[in-house]
């Protein structure tokens, strides 16, 4: 039997393009998920994120979801995988907008990006070269001005560089985090997938 995806519908991400790169990297059973109920009978969770920190912690906190994931994630170690604000709500604080408390799954802070003495736009938006500890690389499609600095470092398996290194994939037991876009990313988001599904 195919092993049931949740892509969870919090108000606050783009859930019907990480669907479809999830059925394109092969998962069969990708389902939209709203309450309880849904992550529960899950397999593997996925928690996508567009916007600002505050607005993604208040509606996902504000769905009554939060205890259904904390379950499933750490009480059964389901497969998660949070997408760009959605890794960043791992954090034990945001501080865009003010400061405010994360889900503090992987202990660290999401802070502003610096553009250094260079310039750089911010937000940065586009692609942008993806190396891994193991030194493989690719190429990722990035939107975000603020990033997720983890108290341990040992939790980055993958960096960018945008005017200073930047956590690409994080990652601590079961729980994944990515802060490109996988379902933007092409051939190199679709192979991440596929591996994070059979992982």
């Amino acid at each position: 039997m195919a092993e049931r995806i949740a892509v969870v519908d919090y108000g606050a991400g783009n859930l019907r393009s990480a669907a479809k790169a999830l059925e394109a990297a092969g998962a069969g059973d990708v389902r939209i998920a709203s309450t309880a109920a849904d992550i529960a009978a899950a397999d593997r969770i996925v928690l996508p994120g567009v916007g600002a920190f505050a607005q993604c912690i208040g509606a996902l906190k504000g769905s009554g979801l939060v205890d259904a994931l904390d379950t499933a994630v750490h009480g059964q170690a389901k497969p998660f995988l949070g997408i760009c604000v959605g890794m960043q709500l791992l954090a034990t604080t945001g501080h865009e907008h003010g400061e405010h408390a994360g889900l503090d799954w992987m202990p660290g802070d999401v802070t502003r990006l610096d553009p250094g003495p260079g310039q750089l736009k911010i937000p940065h938006m586009g692609w942008n070269d993806v190396t891994d500890s193991d030194g493989g690389t690719g190429s990722a499609y990035f939107v975000h001005s603020y990033r997720f600095v983890p108290a341990d470092p040992a939790m980055v398996r993958a960096t960018t560089d945008y005017g200073q290194t930047i956590a690409a994939i994080v990652q601590a037991g079961n729980i994944t985090g990515v802060q490109f876009h996988p379902e933007k990313s092409q051939a190199y988001g679709l192979a991440f997938l596929r591996n994070w599904l059979t992982a």
